[in-house]
């Protein structure tokens, strides 16, 4: 591991670390915050609402009155509820989406950490957020919360496939850039410089839109937010936690959110890299990589209010059934192009029609009176018998 650039202020390495890693959360406070604001008035413009208004100058302090008030409530656990499994939850979901946060680059030389293996890191940390969830369903003594932990172990084990396949198609690309020889890289600052002419969004769009729908996935969020649905199990594997403990949840979740967009950024649109350059101020760098995640947040608030939500069957056969070939056919697709060093403009090309297929699938299953297809053979109800 190295550090980014040299240590600030110049202080021993140590020290620097822990300077940075205050940063990371102090910056990842302010940024849930703002999020939990943002998600409102966003989702208050799409319904044609108000949103926020009150609470400071246009409800600015909406999200810091909502905090002292989570603080404050009363803590309460279960009788029946496994005490060191129920309070220590909270802590195994939050602990890995800060320390995916580490090593995310904000610029070229900002963050906590530089790893080679970053890509591999991130979702070696993400994967030990299941544990913390499945703690909380069992934890709870609920059998609702239990429903919803056990329903978020099968999602978010059956979408990390096609998320890091979608993503090995980009490692496999960067493998074929000058100076590279042959070999990919998992550096996400490597890997965000190499991207300096175009984003690898041009080349793997269909990667791209495997990974925006795992990602979706991941974090819970509509339409893949059945793991807490309240219209069937009354908020999910977190339902029985309050105050301080059920923030902590909340706070996991929009940081996910953030890291994912920052992470998706590195990946596909070029990081900090494009359209400026390497050699652009860190101001530059710094404020393209906060345009482009605030740009993922909102595309994730945009499906919210626009797609409903899956049930169970259809959620779990469209990962099996249709998202997990076409990413293991873009990887296939990529190898043969890249071992024959054909043209990269192939790449684009087949990975286009291969989002144009996605898409199609994805429209013709929502317009279909009859969801037989990608998730078996279910009648709408109040059709006619054919």
């Amino acid at each position: 591991m190295m550090l980014f650039a040299d240590p600030l202020f110049g202080l021993p390495s140590w020290i620097d670390a822990i300077i940075r890693v205050l940063i990371v959360v102090l910056a990842m406070t302010l940024v849930v915050v703002y999020l939990t604001y943002g998600e409102r008035k966003v989702v208050a413009r799409f319904q044609q609402r108000l949103g926020p208004t009150r609470t400071g100058p246009g409800g600015l302090l909406q999200g810091f009155a909502d905090a002292l008030k989570l603080v404050t409530k009363e803590d309460i656990r279960p009788a029946n509820a496994d005490r060191w499994v129920f309070e220590l939850a909270p802590y195994a979901t939050f602990i890995p989406v800060f320390l995916v946060l580490v090593a995310l680059p904000f610029a070229e030389n900002w963050g906590v950490r530089n790893l080679a293996l970053g890509l591999f890191y991130v979702f070696a940390i993400l994967g030990l957020n299941i544990v913390g969830i499945l703690m909380a369903g069992l934890g709870s003594g609920n059998k609702y919360a239990l429903l919803g932990g056990v329903r978020a172990a099968a999602q978010m084990i059956s979408y990390e496939i096609p998320l890091v396949v979608s993503l090995l198609c980009v490692v496999m690309i960067t493998g074929a850039e000058d100076g590279m020889n042959g070999v990919g890289t998992l550096n996400l600052n490597l890997i965000a410089a190499l991207q300096e002419d175009r984003p690898y969004i041009v080349l793997q769009p269909l990667a791209f839109l495997i990974f925006f729908t795992a990602m979706l996935s991941e974090l819970h969020r509509a339409p893949f937010d059945i793991p807490v649905a309240e219209s069937e199990i009354v908020g999910g594997y977190f339902v029985e936690y309050s105050g301080i403990r059920w923030s902590m949840f909340q706070l996991s979740e929009y940081a996910s959110m953030w890291g994912f967009s920052v992470f998706g950024s590195v990946v596909f649109l070029g990081g900090w890299a494009w359209p400026f350059g390497v050699d652009a101020h860190w101001t530059i760098q710094l404020g393209t990589t906060l345009v482009k995640s605030l740009a993922f947040i909102i595309a994730i608030f945009w499906v919210r209010t626009t797609v409903p939500r899956l049930r169970i069957d259809q959620l779990m056969n469209f990962s099996w059934k249709v998202l997990l070939e076409l990413s293991f056919l873009q990887l296939i697709v990529n190898g043969f192009i890249l071992y024959y060093e054909w043209p990269q403009e192939l790449l684009a090309l087949t990975s286009a029609i291969g989002a144009g297929l996605l898409i199609f699938l994805i429209i013709r299953h929502a317009t279909t009176r009859s969801t037989s297809g990608l998730v078996g053979t279910y009648k709408t109800l109040g059709t006619a018998s054919q």
